[in-house]
């Protein structure tokens, strides 16, 4: 058995995800559920000659032994590009393998909100697409992307930690960094970015607070600037951005925050109704004039509402853009009301109490009013 074999095999099943530890036989990860792809368990000897193929090289594989982990890229003979997370635990070699697709997804053909059609039209600014690991980040962050690269004359410059999907230059020069192999980290390699005249700058993570400093500068300086937060909502994602600076400079980088964030999208993938596949579910806060001065003045608990009351711009909280999912018979009830920011919201929304005009809006205290959109 070999880990191209495997790779092989996993997409033939229209695997997103792949685990390799010894004790257990190769799962493969199929909308969501974990099953096993064999009936026997690897044995150690086994899962390391699998970590050092993975490695590709003794170099790399001697870094793995001695770091514990190691995090890299790599196309199989089928065509299907992989990212690979390969590390030790309890002495053993295990494997994390993350399918990506061969080509990268057309925004029309991903079920994302119409507003979001607007976002590679955006010439300057931040916009962050955030939510749990295997949320989708990063493919939805791609198709953004390559919608730029179809439809603009411009310069972008990727920072990924590993490159996930491979662009083909077309109106646009693309150059794609990644993260110890062209470049010492994300905020090294996006400082340098700003020598390199770019137009469009994409982050894999805004991790740490030197990467998001110069990210709004970036931002500040005319660029447009994409990045990725683990964060579950829009409101959750403002105070990440700014709690990570010291409290004396807070202040200065909601300011800075509220002239260049343009919109955040919070997303999550859900199993599909009909059971084919899962579904993209996506709370979208696209900033206007009241989000800026609540983003200044400090007040993002306040977001939640305002989102609630403009959708008129194409926002819409998540527990909302659930309830038309439902509606529209992408997802079932009961998996809505599990993924709700409130499930008890939600199950209201759902149970027929309030019509499909109303929507919830939550005061600061939590409690939910309502009002027309």
């Amino acid at each position: 058995m070999t880990l191209d074999n495997i790779v092989c095999l996993a997409a033939e099943r229209g695997t997103s995800d792949i685990h390799i530890a010894p004790g257990v036989p190769v799962r493969f990860r199929v909308h969501g559920t974990l099953t096993d792809a064999f009936e026997y368990p690897l044995e150690p000897p086994d899962t390391e000659a699998l970590a050092r193929e993975g490695c590709g090289t003794k170099e790399l594989f001697e870094q793995l032994l001695a770091v514990g982990e190691v995090d890299l890229a790599h196309t199989y003979s089928n065509g299907t590009r992989c990212r690979l997370n390969i590390f030790m635990a309890d002495g053993c070699c295990c494997l994390a393998l993350r399918l990506l697709s061969s080509r990268i997804p057309e925004m029309e053909n991903l079920g994302l909100p119409e507003v979001m059609f607007k976002f590679p039209t955006y010439q300057r600014g931040i916009v962050l697409v955030t939510g749990e690991t295997g949320s989708g980040k990063s493919t939805t962050l791609a198709s953004i992307v390559d919608k730029i690269n179809h439809t603009r004359h411009d310069h972008i410059i990727t920072l990924e930690d590993p490159i996930e999907y491979v662009y083909t230059p077309d109106l646009c020069s693309i150059d794609q960094r990644e993260i110890g192999k062209d470049t010492q980290s994300f905020a090294s390699g996006l400082r340098a970015s700003l020598r390199q005249d770019p137009d469009v700058i994409l982050v894999g993570e805004m991790r740490d607070l030197d990467t998001i400093e110069t990210a709004l500068t970036a931002a500040e300086t005319g660029h447009l600037v994409f990045g990725t937060l683990h964060t579950k909502s829009a409101a959750e994602s403002v105070d990440r951005l700014v709690d990570v600076f010291p409290e004396g400079r807070q202040r200065q980088i909601r300011l800075q925050l509220s002239m260049t964030l343009m919109a955040v999208v919070s997303q999550q993938l859900l199993p599909r109704a009909d059971g084919k596949g899962r579904v993209v579910a996506c709370e979208v806060m696209i900033v206007n004039p009241a989000i800026r001065s609540l983003i200044r003045e400090g007040k993002t608990p306040q977001i939640e509402n305002t989102l609630a009351t403009t959708r008129d711009l194409g926002s819409i909280t998540m527990d909302n853009r659930l309830a038309e999912m439902v509606r529209a018979k992408d997802i079932d009830r009961e998996v809505a009301i599990s993924a709700a920011h409130d499930p008890e919201y939600a199950r209201k929304l759902l149970g027929g109490g309030v019509s499909q005009r109303m929507l919830g809006v939550r005061d600061n205290m939590g409690t939910v009013k309502r009002s027309r959109f």
